[in-house]
């Protein structure tokens, strides 16, 4: 499934990125949908969006009564903004029927900058990414009893050591560049799809080149490009970081929980 992150940390839940199917995800991972209070959102893209409202609508169907603060990039505020616009007449008629609180009276949104993020209930940052064409993606990393860098959806940026340096765990994006093909070919997007794919993407090896250069704990390969190729084993992409860095390697899938 797209992306989706929950860090838990001192008494803490920050949700990272809403692709489709994360509500479902956080109640199999054992979440009560009305403790939701903090979503970061790393950039505008479908897969990283798509479930942002359903997600917090959702949890207000369910109970929700906390203020929950939506932090992202520019342009958050216009897809908030739209989503309750499409929901208004459900919103009206629950809270005029079943006494809700108005769900727009419960969320925050903050556009984030570079730099330190004020209001998150975990110490954060961002910082800014290339992944081209969008002009506004971000790596977030969150420090308190341990460190935690989210890489978001990025090109090769050799910055984004020194944002992550010694983290316990870097979650960073990954791509197999002789997996491409198959993408191109099962989506018949052609080259187009092809020089996004190679221009807004980190390989692997590079990955493990930020984690070495970071010195980070644990790198947490996840975002896998391709993800579906039958092709590639978890021996393949284990293997090319491996190349780069002798530190542990984890493979992302659908599920995983890594205990900081």
């Amino acid at each position: 499934m797209p992306t989706a992150t929950l860090i838990e940390l001192d008494g803490q839940r920050v949700l990272v990125d809403c692709g489709i199917g994360c509500s479902r995800a956080l109640v199999d991972a054992g979440m009560d949908l009305k403790d939701l209070t903090t979503v970061f959102i790393t950039h505008l893209h479908s897969d990283h969006l798509l479930e942002l409202g359903p997600l917090i609508h959702t949890a207000w169907c369910t109970g929700l009564r906390q203020p929950v603060t939506i932090f992202g990039p520019e342009g958050i505020a216009d897809y908030w903004a739209g989503f309750m616009a499409s929901m208004a007449y459900d919103c009206a008629i629950r809270v005029m029927d079943e006494g809700r609180v108005p769900l727009g009276d419960l969320v925050r949104v903050v556009v984030v900058q570079e730099g330190a993020i004020d209001g998150a209930p975990l110490a954060a940052r961002a910082c800014r990414v290339p992944h081209p064409p969008l002009e506004h993606c971000y790596a977030f990393r969150f420090d308190g009893s341990r460190s935690v860098t989210v890489s978001g959806d990025t090109a090769y940026h050799p910055p984004l050591a020194e944002f992550a340096a010694g983290s316990d765990v870097l979650l960073h994006e990954a791509m197999l560049v002789d997996g491409i093909d198959l993408i191109v070919q099962k989506s018949d997007l052609g080259p187009a799809l092809r020089a996004h794919l190679l221009a807004a993407h980190t390989p692997v090896e590079d990955a493990a080149r930020i984690a070495r250069a970071a010195g980070v704990g644990q790198l947490v390969l996840h975002h896998l490009v391709p993800v579906d190729d039958a092709r590639f084993a978890p021996a393949d992409w284990l293997a090319r970081a491996a190349a780069e860095w002798n530190g542990p390697v984890t493979l992302g899938h659908d599920g995983l929980e890594i205990a900081l």
